[in-house]
């Protein structure tokens, strides 16, 4: 029987400055089924990364409701939050930016298990297993962000993600700012851990031929509302809105 690992029912925000608001998420809701991968597809402002937000309590929802393995995770606050937000973790664009500069990678990625009262033995241990599943040599754990590459820095951004063994990942254009070599490479590790892990990707990106390698149902989004969803092959083959063929004109012409 298929799991429904993360699910959304209607989703929406609105952001309000003054007397002017605008909505970024109108109406989307989806099901994310236990080591499944849905894409998010959308040109900048569709609303991609606003939902990712949501899902990780960067940004409230204005209206709809979230769930977590059935449970209703929308409002939760404090304790509560922290402990299901280990199920769900998110990899962003900018891979450097996402740790801190004065810290080591070792640091970064281990923050989460000191949180966690894990012993600091244990953590290095920890880290050098999370490092070399990433495909990461023991020593990056000394190293500063400035001082490895950007594909080091995402692996080590994914590495810091598994730390908590969480059952949704998130990745908010993780590859985008990569070379294609590297962007190849990234693609294939995540590929080998949600078959290693049973993980459950949310792949949050504007490129379809990337989404019709990695997943297998996909959302397009057009100014914050689902215009089409089904299979990447049959979206792409077959699309039923101009926007759509647009999107994939882009990459397949």
């Amino acid at each position: 029987m298929t799991e429904i690992i993360l699910k959304a029912e209607h989703l929406k925000k609105v952001f309000v400055s003054g007397k002017k608001s605008m909505t970024a998420v109108d109406d989307v809701s989806f099901e994310l089924n236990r080591g499944e991968c849905l894409g998010i597809v959308g040109e900048s402002g569709s609303g991609k990364s606003t939902i990712a937000k949501m899902l990780t309590h960067l940004e409230p929802v204005t209206d709809g409701q979230i769930f977590l393995k059935g449970k209703d995770i929308t409002r939760l606050r404090g304790k509560s939050l922290r402990k299901t937000y280990q199920d769900i973790q998110m990899v962003f664009q900018n891979p450097a930016g996402s740790f801190d500069p004065r810290r080591t990678l070792g640091d970064g990625i281990g923050e989460s298990l000191r949180n966690r009262g894990m012993k600091k033995a244990d953590i290095a241990i920890r880290v050098k297993e999370l490092l070399e599943q990433c495909g990461l040599e023991e020593e990056l754990a000394k190293r500063y962000p400035h001082e490895v590459s950007g594909g080091q820095c995402q692996r080590a951004a994914i590495a810091r993600a598994l730390a908590v063994e969480p059952k949704v990942l998130i990745c908010d254009e993780a590859t985008s700012s990569l070379d294609v070599t590297i962007q190849k490479q990234i693609m294939e590790l995540l590929e080998e851990l949600k078959d290693t892990h049973g993980l459950s990707f949310i792949f949050i990106c504007h490129n379809l031929a990337l989404v019709q390698s990695f997943c297998d149902k996909v959302l397009v989004l057009y100014d914050g509302k689902v215009v089409e969803s089904g299979k990447p092959d049959d979206i792409i083959n077959e699309p039923k809105e101009a926007y759509t063929k647009k999107l994939v004109d882009a990459v397949f012409e």
